[in-house]
């Protein structure tokens, strides 16, 4: 069994388990691999996202939090690609990281038939990049956090003639672009609604402090007339 597979079948055997722990000595007897690729193996689908909670000690063992999983899914290998298609053109958006560990959330959670011919068929998707290209610059955690808690985070933020500043702001929106991502934001230092380039941030650090709310709507009510907002939609 390679990597991949037993990944998948760790979940698996983990969700099937719930709520009884299972220790690493069964786990490593069951695929047939050493304790310490076990650890290893856990570890990797800790770091993706996946709900799995670890005891030490006589009676120990890891199990998986059921209530924060997929159940087996009907995605053909097609939808699956379709997916990836879409959460790799996320890189430098404020969910990049949730992005990726969504994809591996759904890919486990398929047959694994499936899984593998979803992969397969992956290996047929090409993107044409320029070579010398960068990749977007990745929007800081701490204001995707900020957006979620409605906390009010201070930034260290360099405007478009290279003047660094210090500020507090209250966060409201996400904005994106042809030109990349936005913070919407009430602006303390200003006293008024400010637009800050998310590649321009230097440095944020959330404030033990929860930002009144503002609507969303009243802090784009000058757009050009040739533009529209758009809401994301999930469904």
């Amino acid at each position: 069994m390679n990597r991949t597979d037993r990944l998948y079948a760790l979940v698996e055997e983990l969700r099937a388990c719930a709520p009884r722990r299972v220790s690493a000595r069964e786990l490593a007897a069951r695929y047939e691999v050493s304790v310490r690729t076990i650890e290893r193996d856990i570890g990797a689908l800790q770091q993706a996202g996946v709900p799995i909670f670890a005891d030490v000690g006589r009676g120990g063992g890891y199990t998986l939090d059921k209530s924060r999983t997929l159940p087996p899914l009907n995605f053909t290998p097609a939808e699956a690609v379709a997916v990836a298609i879409t959460l790799s053109r996320a890189g430098g958006s404020p969910y990049s990281r949730a992005a990726r560990t969504a994809l591996h959330k759904i890919v486990a959670a398929m047959s694994a038939a499936d899984s593998a011919s979803a992969r397969e068929l992956a290996q047929r998707v090409r993107f044409l990049t320029p070579a010398d290209g960068d990749d977007p610059a990745s929007v800081p955690s701490v204001l995707e956090e900020a957006i979620r808690t409605r906390q009010v985070v201070r930034l260290t933020y360099v405007d478009r003639a290279g003047t660094e500043t210090e500020r507090d702001v209250e966060p409201v929106a996400f904005t994106a672009s042809g030109e990349g991502w936005y913070l919407t934001a009430w602006c303390r230092m200003r006293g008024e609604r400010r637009v800050f380039r998310t590649d321009r941030v230097r440095r944020a650090a959330l404030l033990e402090e929860t930002a009144p709310e503002r609507p969303v709507e009243a802090m784009h009510d000058d757009i050009p007339s040739d533009y529209t907002f758009r809401p994301l939609e999930l469904i």
